[in-house]
């Protein structure tokens, strides 16, 4: 959550920010925040102002005894008293303010670093980069201009290529594969739990298991230590990592426990370092872990919910780092840099998006998102959000680390990116790489899948 020195700060900074993610009533929440705080503040000093006096008059008791002053000294002791009652009714006040105060913060989302784009929605999204995807156009835009926002996309360049690429034959959508070459099926999973928690079958079964063994392969050489998390916490991590109370609807409760299925392995995997003060020397801290994770995606329909493209459970390999606010910006560069190599060596066309203030996640400052291209169904598809969360979620976490040069305890960043999630990515190398004889497999993922195709 935000830091009351934030605000305090810059509260015009804060107040914008929120408004460029389209937080509605910003100002009024700031506001109320700052009068909380004065409430709180107010009754701190009344509360040292008491207990000052409270002092005082304790001290005079014993030597009004000593000169035999008795009748002072009892009425010295029923002030004692009344100050002793007040100063409790100030401790009430200033928790009441205290909590009041962070039950409001909980609810106000982070603020957006300037870099990140105005914008209500996904279209105003920047595209920052685009490979593996002979789109000339698009390229030569970029270049020019640094980004192409989403409404300015030429997707007719896109279905152009496409068309191009498949060539004689008409390509099937992976849903049709999957049946095709018996790799899903849909049917046992809605027979079985419901829709959206499609079954694994022989070759689809050993992609998903060669997809996850190649990414933490990927994640071990880039210095990352693996994790092996609970994919259920409690509501304090949910807390810690900012899904509550902003997704509770969206998350699979255990209601006689209390506790929650995970969306994402980021919940567990920041967890570890809530109430934590880590030396700077550990810094940064680079953690990865394999998952299932699990989405309600209420109010989720139509085509872009079709096969694997929106699931209630599927697999993701996380990618997770602590480290200085003078080093998150260059972690997150090294984390894009990782997640596009992922992409790169899966010979996937990709797209690289810097996310508009009103298209990002409550908890991030700068968010950007990979969309590899589906040339079955003409779209892009979002396989990776990765992000800096700045001091937002360090600050819910409680998560700090003393500084070498003067031992001071201040907040951490957190960062973390999906690298990657495996449904969609599965879709388009299905999608992508059918051919008459069968799907062939990148030479990356062929030591880990056994074979070089699907037959």
């Amino acid at each position: 959550m935000l830091t009351l020195k934030q605000i305090y700060d810059d509260k015009a900074k804060v107040i914008a920010g929120l408004q460029k993610k389209h937080f509605a009533g910003a100002v009024e929440a700031i506001d109320e925040v700052l009068r909380l705080d004065g409430e709180r503040k107010a009754a701190q000093q009344q509360k040292d102002a008491a207990a000052a006096e409270m002092n005082k008059i304790s001290k005079s008791i014993g030597m009004l005894m000593a000169q035999g002053k008795r009748g002072e000294a009892e009425e010295a002791k029923a002030q004692t008293g009344t100050l002793k009652a007040q100063i409790a009714e100030y401790d009430a006040k200033m928790a009441e303010a205290e909590e009041a105060q962070t039950k409001l913060l909980l609810t106000i989302p982070n603020v957006p670093y300037d870099i990140v784009p105005e914008g209500a929605s996904a279209e105003d999204n920047l595209a920052v980069r685009i490979g593996n995807w002979p789109n000339q156009p698009m390229i030569d835009a970029i270049e020019k201009d640094g980004a192409v926002a989403l409404k300015d996309w030429n997707s007719e360049v896109d279905e152009a290529i496409a068309a191009e690429r498949i060539a004689k034959s008409e390509k099937l959508p992976h849903w049709e594969l999957a049946k095709k070459y018996n790799l899903i099926d849909f049917d046992l999973g809605v027979k079985i739990s419901g829709a959206g928690f499609p079954v694994y079958i022989g070759q689809g079964a050993r992609l998903q298991r060669a997809l996850i063994n190649f990414f933490l392969a990927e994640t071990n050489k880039a210095g990352y230590t693996e994790i092996m998390p609970p994919t259920v916490v409690n509501a304090a991590s949910g807390y810690g990592t900012g899904q509550l109370p902003d997704k509770e609807g969206q998350m699979y409760h255990c209601e006689v426990d209390d506790l929650y299925l995970i969306p994402t392995a980021e919940v567990p995997v920041t967890n570890l370092y809530r109430d934590v003060i880590i030396d700077e020397a550990q810094l940064p801290i680079k953690n990865c872990a394999y998952t299932e994770c699990f989405r309600r995606e209420a109010g989720s329909y139509g085509k872009d919910v079709r096969g694997l493209n929106r699931l209630h459970e599927f697999s993701k390999i996380e990618i997770v780092r602590i480290d200085t606010p003078e080093h998150s910006d260059a972690s997150h560069k090294e984390m894009l840099a990782h997640v596009e190599g992922l992409l790169q060596k899966l010979e996937l066309p990709y797209r690289i998006l810097r996310l508009s203030g009103g298209d990002m996640s409550f908890t991030a400052a700068l968010c950007y998102d990979f969309e590899v291209y589906s040339e079955a169904q003409h779209r892009w598809l979002e396989v990776s959000s990765t992000s800096n969360f700045d001091t937002y979620q360090a600050n819910r976490l409680k998560c700090r680390y003393r500084r070498q040069e003067d031992k001071k305890v201040t907040l951490c960043h957190t960062l973390n990116g999906s690298a990657l999630a495996l449904p969609r990515i599965v879709a388009a190398l299905l999608e992508n790489n059918q051919t008459e004889e069968g799907i062939r497999i990148p030479a990356a993922l062929q030591p880990y899948f056994g074979d070089t195709m699907i037959r």
